[in-house]
């Protein structure tokens, strides 16, 4: 700092007239401020390049118009045009170029000032504090510019993330990002799990116990008992355990000591996270911890949602199992043999649902799919499912059951539709009468290698339109009656009808038995769905 307590800066004065140069290398040093001197363009590009290399370029740039081995213009236009220097704040000079279009050139040639000397030494020392200081406020103002670039691309992913895993993931890779240090992220659930996430720059050793989770996560909820938005603390070595930053000693003392810690929550009873970053590490710039900070905020938003979902995820999940047995009820006369298979963890909860139940006039199959993927999906299939067990007590015609479950989605929710396929088996006599509402219509698959889907075709569930009369046919005593829901065969990019056509195929040439149609199914189109998969086969067995 300078004796009149403005900041120290260099300055750079270029002057092919030594007695000047000096001279005004006296004035900006008697200022306070380090000043480099050159006598020619050519020296002062080559002092410029020896400071780019160094990392230290002067703040300011005093260049004389008139210098013998190219103008003080062209000089200041080469600076602006080379990448390294063209932030560099330019003054010019002149005792000889004083008229006002001189002053334009200068401007014109990238140039903040123009000095016409002699000068008095205040105003020569006014103007250049005056540059410097307009310089360090747009380098601030660009800094302050990248940082808030980097925080939004790191929210950005930390709001794209689809679980608490990657959430984490996310938010230690953007602590990473902001503070250019090893960086760690946990996130505290409600029934006590920790997901952690660590950024890449963390050495590759041996993570730290469960027990180094449970010593975070008792600290973090200390720290944030009873508080709610963002705190900030450093946690020192006893309380932070060891091993989830790079272990770099400190100056030749021994190892990291501690973590600085943000934390953030969302509201009252929500799940606290924490960005941790290690305390020997310097934050690029004071802002840098208020940054750390907003990210943190914006972390505990997005894992307030997202734990939300995931526990919206395992009541519908719950729901969905819970309703759908691996085994049904067999009636005599029949064989049936059901399918379910989940999607990925990660894929949304579906609607898919299947029943076989006895009725006055045989068995009724139903397979169906309510449209769309959540909690409220879920809730509703089991409505329906319910409602299909009630009303087939003293109704079994398909087309009957498939009008009042059309009546109750339009009373009850009106925004909800479904696909349903449902089948009247006569075990006695084989009649088959078949429903259709939106599904993939059954297929018949017959002992002699072939399989034929039945012409069943009607509008959605919960339209409110019309329904066809039932398609009926007579399945043999060696035929198969399959059922399935789309998320066996569709596949994303394929026709629906290829698919389809597929399904006819493998199904035509599987072995005879009922519960090997459904394996070899499963095995053919079951793997990496992204929806959950449902089968449903019937066969007669001549008894009962």
């Amino acid at each position: 700092m300078s004796t009149n307590g403005k900041a120290d800066t260099t300055i750079l004065v270029v002057d092919d007239v030594a007695a000047s140069r000096y001279a005004l290398g006296a004035v900006l040093r008697r200022d306070g401020h380090r000043v480099i001197l050159a006598a020619s363009a050519r020296e002062a590009l080559a002092e410029l390049d020896a400071c780019g290399r160094a990392g230290e370029l002067p703040d300011v740039a005093l260049i004389d118009v008139g210098l013998p081995d190219m103008s003080g213009f062209e000089l200041c236009r080469r600076l602006k045009e080379a990448a390294p220097t063209a932030a560099l704040p330019v003054v010019h000079f002149s005792a000889a170029s004083v008229a006002p279009a001189d002053r334009c050139r200068g401007l014109d040639a990238g140039g903040e000032a123009y000095l016409t000397v002699p000068a008095e030494p205040e105003e020569i020392q006014a103007v250049v504090r005056a540059v410097a200081r307009g310089a360090r406020h747009r380098s601030d103002a660009e800094a302050e510019a990248g940082h808030l670039t980097r925080l939004a691309e790191t929210i950005l992913d930390v709001q794209s993330a689809r679980c608490p895993r990657e959430l984490a993931d996310a938010a230690a890779a953007g602590t990473d990002r902001l503070t250019r240090s090893p960086a760690a992220a946990f996130i505290l659930a409600d029934d006590g799990a920790v997901h952690r996430g660590l950024s890449r720059r963390r050495a590759a050793a041996s993570l730290p116990d469960d027990g180094a989770h449970d010593a975070v996560a008792r600290l973090v909820l200390r720290i944030m008992s009873g508080h709610v938005g963002v705190r900030t603390a450093v946690a020192p070595a006893p309380l932070w355990p060891p091993g989830f930053f790079q272990a770099e000693p400190v100056s030749g003392t021994g190892p990291p000591d501690g973590a600085r810690l943000a934390l953030a929550r969302s509201r009252e009873g929500s799940a606290p996270v924490c960005l941790a970053t290690p305390s020997y590490a310097q934050h690029p710039t004071p802002e840098t911890g208020r940054l750390v900070g907003r990210l943190a905020h914006a972390t505990a938003l997005a894992a307030e949602r997202l734990l939300m979902y995931e526990m919206e995820r395992h009541i519908a999940l719950t729901l969905q199992r819970s309703f759908l047995p691996t085994h049904v009820p067999q009636v005599p006369g029949t064989e049936v043999v059901v399918r379910y298979e989940p999607a990925s963890s990660d894929t949304e909860i579906g609607g898919d649902f299947y029943a076989a139940l006895p009725t006055a006039a045989g068995v009724l199959t139903a397979i169906g799919d309510v449209v769309g993927h959540s909690l409220d999906a879920a809730t509703v299939m089991v409505e329906i499912r319910h409602a299909l067990r009630a009303y087939c007590v003293e109704e079994s015609d398909p087309r009957e059951l498939a009008h009042r479950l059309d009546s109750m989605l339009q009373r009850y929710h009106p925004d909800v539709t479904a696909t349903l396929c449902l089948a009247l088996v006569d075990p006695a006599t084989g009649r088959t009468r078949v429903a259709n509402a939106g599904h993939i219509p059954p297929l018949v698959v017959s002992a002699n290698g072939t399989a034929t889907y039945l012409k069943a075709y009607g509008p959605l569930l919960g339209l409110g339109l019309d329904r066809p009369t039932p398609t009926e046919t007579v399945l043999r005593p060696t035929d198969r009656l399959l059922m399935v829901t789309d998320g066996l065969i569709e596949t994303r990019g394929t026709d629906l009808a290829e698919s389809m056509q597929h399904l006819r195929t493998v199904a035509a040439d599987a072995p005879l038995g009922i519960a090997d149609l459904c394996d070899t199914l499963l095995a053919c189109f079951g793997h990496d769905r992204d929806d959950d998969i449902a089968l449903l086969a019937l066969g007669l067995t001549g008894t009962g």
